[in-house]
């Protein structure tokens, strides 16, 4: 499965600066460079109830709302976390209020929340985890046949442990590096590596346990 996390350093942290001292400029270049990522996130976090409800980028544009009035606080404990780690907390905040204001006490059903070391997000499911691994399974004339995968595959991916899903949506679906997985999880840099290699040693697994899926999509395993 040639699933990829690129993450360089970068400036953000000199962007934060400008941008707590008023510059529009430097605040623009952040929303522009965070954004992708940011809205994969809530759009693998965001409940299916909302869907249609609910745009991902509407969260985005309020959570740099609410990062414009705390990058002060962001730059006295920088220390803590890289800025992009902490603008995905931000937008992770900015989601939950907008389960709670939707849901209201629906939000209390088991599982809704996941409380990792950098505070509770909603968690990535099941189906929407299935619906990224079957994203290039679309043609029109498959729809039918991958309804009934994606329910297998929802259903096998259940039956996981919730932190080895979530590395797996870390790692691969938004796209952080293994140290920034760890920072998220609380855990090493090598228990990180070793659960995201355990992790996707079961997810082969279940791949390969659906009948015909590798038949139909064999480069979810390449």
């Amino acid at each position: 499965m040639d699933l990829k996390s690129p993450s360089q350093p970068d400036d953000s942290e000199i962007l934060a600066e400008r941008a707590a001292g008023g510059d529009a400029v430097a605040l623009a270049e952040l929303f522009r460079r965070h954004h992708k990522r940011l809205r994969q996130m809530v759009r693998l976090r965001l409940d299916r109830r909302l869907h249609g409800r609910v745009d991902p980028s509407d969260i985005i544009q309020d959570a740099f709302i609410d990062a414009v009035r705390r990058i002060p606080e962001y730059l006295q404990k920088r220390s803590e976390l890289p800025f992009f780690l902490w603008m995905r907390l931000v937008t992770g905040e900015r989601l939950l209020r907008v389960h709670r204001l939707h849901l209201g006490t629906v939000m209390r059903d088991v599982g809704r929340e996941v409380s990792l070391y950098r505070g509770a997000l909603p968690q990535a499911s099941s189906e929407s985890l299935a619906a990224q691994l079957l994203g290039r399974f679309t043609s029109a004339s498959q729809k039918v046949i991958r309804a009934e995968i994606q329910l297998q595959l929802q259903q096998a991916l259940n039956l996981m442990d919730l932190t080895d899903r979530e590395i797996i949506v870390l790692r691969h679906f938004e796209e952080l590096s293994n140290t920034e997985a760890a920072q998220v999880l609380g855990i090493s840099p090598q228990a990180a590596s070793n659960r995201h290699l355990r992790a996707m040693t079961r997810l082969k697994a279940i791949l390969a346990s659906i009948p015909g899926l590798l038949d139909r999509a064999p480069d979810l395993t390449a």
